[in-house]
C-alpha cells in the first residue's frame, strides 16, 4: 500500500454542487468557469463565486482544479490572460488541459500551478504521458479506454500522477477524437458543446432494427476501489459538471465512505452494502451499471443497446443528501478573547485548532454616555454569519466600566480578525493565500511572418487497392514539374508490403514524391509486437523513408525514443489541432509542417498562415467523426477479428449512412462522415499556397482513381454526387 491516499476528486457544475461535495468528502473539486471548459452548457461559475470556492476548499485543506480543456481560437487567446489571472492571484491549484498552446502558455505566465493533461488529449500509454511530463505536467488524465495494466505502465514508466475516472458518463469515442456533433450540427465537443449523437438510435448494416450502438452504461467501479489503488491512481474522479448538486454530494459521500474504509483495513475484502448500492442507482445512472475498460477492451455489455435514458431518482434519497449536504454550511470552531481598555488599543485573539492571530483596532475612549458592555461586545464579535467560522464557547472580554467603542468599528476589527486567520490557517494548510504575476509582453504568440507557400498535393493512401488506384493515376505516370507530392502510406499498409517495401518505394522516389508513414491513429500497450515490427521495418529502409504523419502525443513520443528518426520529417495531422499561434509556436520545435484543423472555417484557418510552419490544406476526404475502441461489428453481431480490416454502416433517423472502419490489427472502429468533404470548387484558390490533401478512406480502387483524376485535371466530371464543405464557411462557436 501506497503511504500517500488517494484523492477524491468530485465535478461541480456550480456553487451549490461546490459545497455539497466538499461536505460530502471530496479531497478535491474540479470545475469550470465561464470560459474555456468543456461543459459550455453548465451553470458554472462566476469569477467571485470561484475565489470565494478556492478560499473555502484552500481552509477546509481541499483543492480546486479549474478547466481549461477546450481547444482556443486566435481571436479568443488574448482573453486567457485575465480569465485565468484572478484565480491564480487567489491560489488556484491547477488547470486541465487539451490545447497544447494554452499548456504552453499557461506555463509560462503562471509557474506556480500545476498543469494536467486532459484526457481530451487521448493519452492512450507511455510515449504520450512521457512527453507531456517533459513539457511540464504534474498530472495526466489518460483516455478512459484504458486497462488497469496500462495505466500501471504508464506509472511505472513516467511515474506521474494518474487521475482516472471511476463513475459516471461515458464517451464512445476516445475523448478529444470526436467530431461527430461538430460536423452534424455545428456543436463542437472539442468547445464543450457536444450535442450528444451517440446517444440517438440508429440501424447497423443490413438490420433494419433501430437500437443505440453508441451510447455506452455509466460507469461505477465502487466495488473495484481496492484495485484501482492498487494500480497506482492518485485520483479517482467522478464524471458529473453537468449533473445536479445532489448527484455531486451523493456520489462523493459512497465512495468517500468506502475509500476511507479501505485505508482502515486494506487487507479486507470490501464489502458493498445493498443500500449503497441502490443509493448510486438512484443518481442519475443511464440504463444499468458497468465497470468501464479496466478489465475489458470492449464488449456488447458495456452498451445501453434497447435504452440510453436514465433511470429514475428517488425523492427520498436526493431529500436525504439535501439535508445532510447541501443545506448546512461547514464551519470552523473559532474561540475569542477580546480587550477594550480605555487609553489602549482594542485588541481581538482568535484561535482555531493550533492556530492563533490578534488584531489591533483604535484606542479605546472613556463614554460620554452610554458605556459598552461586555454583552453588546459579546453579541457584535459573534456575529459570524457568513463567514467560514462559528463561535467555539464563549467569548473571554476583558472591558473598563467606563469604556466607549464604535459598533461599526468593532464590525471592521472582527472582519480584519477573521480575514486573517483564514489567511494563516490556508498557508497552515499548504496553500497560497495569494501569488503576484506580471502581464506578459506577448499575450497571443503571434508572428508577422509571411505565408511559406508550399504548391503540390499530398495523398493519403491507407489501403492495397488505393495504392493500385493511385499507380493508375496521372500523379504517377505524368508528375508535373514545379508540383511537389507528398505520399502519406498508413503504416497498415506498408507492413502488408513485407519484403517487397523497398520496391513499393522505389516506385515514388522516381516521381520523385515524398514517402511518409501515417501511424495508428491510436497506439496503446497491445500493439507493442506491431511497433517493434514497424520500426525493424523502417530501420530496413531508412532512406527510403522521409517522414511521419503525426495525429497524437503517442507518436510524437514514440518518435522520439526511435533515436535512429531525428533526421526524418514530421507533419502534424488535423487531430493534432493546431487551433491558435501560441500551439503553431508550441509545434515549431517538434514539426515540419502541420494540416490547418477541420473545425475552423476558411477565415479561422487563414490566422494561422503566419509563416512559422508550412500548412496543409485538407481538401477531400471523408472526415472521421469517431475514433473508438468499442467495436460496432462486435456489439450487433460478434467478434470478426478473424476476417482483419472490414467495413460496417450505420444510418441514421433521417437515412444518412456513416460507414465504419474497424482496424482488427488495432483493435479500433473509425466511424466516418455519410458523405465525403470536398473543396473542388475552391481547390484553384489553395493550390498555390498549400500542400492539398486528398484523403482516401473507404475508396475503392476505381474510386482512388477517379478522384485522383479530377483533382489532377485529367477528367472534367465531379466522380461523386454529394459532398459537404464542412466548417468552411460556418466554423464552430
Amino acid at each position: 500500500m501506497r503511504n500517500k491516499k488517494v484523492e477524491l476528486l468530485a465535478p461541480a457544475g456550480n456553487a451549490e454542487a461546490f459545497y455539497g461535495a466538499v461536505h460530502a468528502g471530496a479531497d478535491a473539486i474540479y470545475l469550470g468557469g465561464n470560459r474555456f471548459g468543456a461543459r459550455a452548457y453548465a451553470e458554472n461559475f462566476s469569477e467571485d463565486e470561484l475565489v470565494d470556492c478556492i478560499r473555502y476548499a484552500h481552509l477546509l485543506g481541499r483543492k480546486v482544479y479549474l478547466t481549461v480543456n477546450t481547444l482556443v481560437k486566435e481571436s479568443e487567446f488574448s482573453e486567457l490572460y485575465e480569465y485565468l489571472m484572478p484565480y491564480y492571484r487567489a491560489g488556484l491549484d491547477g488547470v486541465i488541459i487539451q490545447d497544447m498552446g494554452v499548456f504552453a502558455f499557461i506555463r509560462d505566465v503562471f509557474p506556480q500551478m500545476e498543469l494536467h493533461g486532459s484526457t481530451q488529449m487521448t493519452i492512450t500509454g507511455e510515449y504520450g504521458a512521457e512527453f507531456l511530463k517533459k513539457q511540464g505536467a504534474c498530472r495526466v488524465v489518460p483516455a478512459r479506454e484504458l486497462s488497469l495494466e496500462e495505466i500501471r505502465r504508464i506509472k511505472e514508466v513516467t511515474g506521474m500522477e494518474i487521475e482516472c475516472f471511476i463513475h459516471g458518463a461515458m464517451c464512445y469515442c476516445y475523448s478529444g477524437q470526436c467530431l461527430f456533433s461538430s460536423i452534424l450540427g455545428g456543436r463542437s465537443g472539442n468547445r464543450g458543446r457536444c450535442a450528444q449523437p451517440c446517444r440517438l438510435p440508429y440501424t447497423v448494416g443490413g438490420n433494419r432494427r433501430e437500437c443505440y450502438p453508441l451510447s455506452l452504461k455509466d460507469m461505477c467501479t465502487i466495488e473495484n476501489i481496492p484495485e484501482l489503488i492498487d494500480a497506482g491512481i492518485d485520483s479517482f474522479k467522478i464524471e458529473g459538471r453537468m449533473k445536479k448538486p445532489e448527484y455531486a454530494a451523493g456520489v462523493t459521500a459512497v465512495y468517500r465512505k468506502y475509500i476511507d474504509k479501505y485505508y482502515e483495513k486494506p487487507g479486507e475484502k470490501l464489502s458493498i452494502s445493498g443500500e449503497d448500492l441502490h443509493r448510486l442507482s438512484c443518481l442519475y445512472i443511464r440504463s444499468e451499471r458497468q465497470n468501464g475498460y479496466y478489465h475489458k477492451h470492449n464488449g456488447k455489455e458495456m452498451v445501453t443497446l434497447n435504452n440510453p435514458a436514465y433511470s429514475g431518482s428517488d425523492e427520498q434519497v436526493l431529500e436525504q443528501i439535501r439535508e445532510k449536504y447541501l443545506y448546512k454550511h461547514l464551519t470552523l470552531p473559532v474561540q475569542m478573547k477580546a480587550s477594550f481598555l480605555t487609553g489602549t488599543v482594542a485588541k481581538l485573539t482568535l484561535r482555531c485548532d493550533q492556530t492563533e492571530v490578534t488584531v489591533t483596532g483604535e484606542t479605546v475612549q472613556e463614554a460620554a454616555k452610554q458605556p459598552i458592555t461586555v454583552e453588546n461586545i459579546s453579541k457584535q464579535l459573534g456575529k459570524l454569519g457568513g463567514s467560514n467560522f462559528h463561535l467555539d464557547g464563549t467569548m473571554d472580554i476583558l472591558v473598563s466600566e467606563n469604556a466607549f467603542y464604535p459598533l461599526k468599528t468593532m464590525n471592521e476589527l472582527r472582519r480584519k480578525g477573521l480575514s486573517l486567520l483564514e489567511q494563516k490557517l490556508i498557508t497552515a494548510n499548504g496553500f497560497p493565500y495569494t501569488r503576484e504575476v506580471q502581464k506578459p509582453f506577448d499575450i497571443t504568440g503571434a508572428h508577422n511572418g509571411h505565408m511559406q507557400k508550399q504548391s503540390g498535393f499530398s495523398l493519403y493512401l491507407r489501403t492495397a487497392e488505393q495504392w493500385n488506384g493511385f499507380l493508375r493515376s496521372s500523379f504517377l505516370k505524368k508528375p508535373k514539374e514545379h508540383t511537389s507530392l507528398r505520399i502519406y502510406v498508413d503504416s497498415d499498409l506498408f507492413l502488408t508490403w513485407g519484403d517487397t517495401i523497398a520496391e513499393h518505394l522505389q516506385i515514388l522516389k522516381k516521381i520523385p514524391a515524398e514517402t511518409v508513414l501515417a501511424l495508428p491513429k491510436i497506439i496503446r500497450l497491445l500493439d507493442s509486437r506491431y511497433l517493434k515490427l514497424l520500426e525493424k521495418s523502417i530501420r530496413d529502409n531508412l532512406e527510403a523513408v522521409d517522414g511521419f504523419l503525426i495525429s497524437s502525443l503517442e507518436h510524437v513520443g514514440l518518435l522520439q525514443q526511435w533515436h535512429f528518426l531525428q533526421s526524418k520529417k514530421r507533419y502534424g495531422d488535423h487531430s493534432l489541432y493546431l487551433w491558435n499561434c501560441r500551439s503553431i509556436e508550441f509545434w515549431t520545435d517538434y514539426l515540419d509542417g502541420f494540416c490547418l484543423p477541420l473545425e475552423l472555417n476558411y477565415a479561422e484557418q487563414r490566422q494561422l498562415v503566419n509563416g512559422i510552419l508550412p500548412a496543409e490544406k485538407f481538401l477531400y476526404g471523408r472526415i472521421p467523426m469517431m475514433v473508438t475502441a468499442n467495436c460496432v461489428t462486435k456489439t450487433t453481431d460478434h467478434c470478426r477479428r478473424e476476417e482483419g480490416f472490414g467495413i460496417t454502416e450505420l444510418t441514421d433517423r433521417y437515412h444518412k449512412v456513416f460507414p465504419v472502419m474497424r482496424n482488427c490489427t488495432h483493435c479500433y472502429n473509425i466511424i466516418y462522415n455519410s458523405v465525403p468533404f470536398s473543396l473542388h470548387k475552391t481547390a484553384a484558390k489553395w493550390k498555390d499556397s498549400f500542400c492539398c490533401r486528398l484523403e482516401f478512406t473507404t475508396e475503392s480502387e476505381n474510386e482512388t482513381f477517379n478522384v485522383l483524376e479530377y483533382f489532377y485535371g485529367s477528367r472534367t466530371d465531379l466522380p461523386y454526387t454529394e459532398y459537404t464543405t464542412g466548417h468552411e464557411k460556418r466554423g464552430v462557436e
